[in-house]
């Protein structure tokens, strides 16, 4: 039986690879761990006077989270502390992720920070970032040009 190498099956392997990795958004956790902890993933919209931004961060309580707002970006830090546990028998396996992360997120647009609200409920994290007002009645100007028929 003849078969045919084709090059570019090695390189369709790498680049579903290289997805996948890129596709996990990892960063390094602490020093004591090892492996990585995931950052919460965030929805962000924007509407005519606010941004709307949303993270999901479960297993995590209120108090254990830092939340840190300037005029272009938030910054979320949190901990997710470890239950020790503790068996006479068996091996017991965990793929909930352990430790500190972080995240900081740019802001498309300029916001008052310090008028932003928060909610954290189930573990989902909303908060209402207000633009300033020279942002709100920004208004931009589309130049048309004619094209010659």
């Amino acid at each position: 039986m003849l078969v045919r190498y084709n090059p570019w099956q090695e390189l369709n392997v790498l680049q579903r690879q290289m997805n996948r990795l890129f596709e996990e958004t990892r960063v390094p956790s602490t020093v004591f761990e090892k492996g990585f902890m995931r950052v919460p993933p965030a929805e962000l919209n924007e509407t005519a006077d606010a941004i709307a931004l949303k993270l999901e961060i479960p297993g995590i309580e209120a108090k254990d989270l830092d939340v840190q707002v300037t005029k272009n970006a938030v910054y979320i830090s949190g901990d997710r502390k470890s239950e020790t546990k503790t068996e006479d028998k068996g091996t017991t396996k965990s793929e909930f992720r352990y430790g500190k992360f972080q995240r900081v997120i740019p802001l498309p647009v300029e916001i008052e920070n310090t008028n932003v609200t928060a909610e954290y409920k189930n573990g989902i994290l909303h908060l209402t970032l207000p633009k300033t007002q020279q942002e709100q009645n920004k208004v931009v100007k589309v130049n048309l040009e004619s094209t010659a028929a």
